[in-house]
């Protein structure tokens, strides 16, 4: 049995203490424009670099490809240090399985509206794959996400749901009528 397909690891989120949620806010109402102001002056920085070096990147395809993985992963790292953050809606709902189950429904009927979209011509084509963030589904579960998301007509891919649930559009994957 693969890891993503143990029960076990689909159940909910353990409901963090209200205390400790507090001073996650707090932390997180101080901390987060700091991040921003860190994230936009790194963006800058490299995107001031890049452009010097322009002339070595047009002659080096391989410098060029360096830097920009530099990039996805400096601005990466960056973005990734929010993820202890704690929003308002998470404060006030945290154990309310009603709103959690709401949220999920709302994320997976957004995300079924933009498959199902019909391909418009110039245009790009609809997502076929999708992440729904735990910060989404944390009081009902990755199982929870996976019923709403079959109903709906998406497939679960491979995934870590203790950070995500992964899904497939199914009607991507089946060939179009002659």
């Amino acid at each position: 049995m693969y890891e993503y397909e143990d029960p076990s690891r689909w159940m909910p989120e353990p409901v963090r203490p209200q205390g400790q949620l507090t001073l996650l806010f707090i932390a997180s109402v101080v901390f987060f424009p700091v991040l921003v102001v860190v994230w936009l002056a790194a963006f800058a920085v490299l995107l001031a670099v890049g452009l010097l070096t322009e002339v070595i990147a047009a002659f080096s395809d391989r410098y060029e490809q360096g830097f920009l993985k530099l990039m996805d992963r400096t601005l990466d790292l960056l973005a990734g240090l929010a993820s202890w953050c704690v929003t308002w809606p998470e404060l006030r709902h945290e154990g309310d399985t009603a709103y959690y189950r709401a949220r999920v429904d709302k994320v997976v009927a957004r995300w079924t509206a933009r498959a199902s979209a019909p391909a418009r011509p110039n245009r790009v084509k609809p997502p076929v794959e999708c992440a729904i963030r735990l910060r989404d589904y944390r009081g009902v579960g990755g199982g929870y996400v996976t019923e709403a998301a079959r109903a709906q007509g998406w497939e679960l891919r491979p995934t870590d749901v203790r950070k995500e649930v992964r899904l497939r559009w199914a009607a991507a994957s089946q060939p179009a009528p002659r």
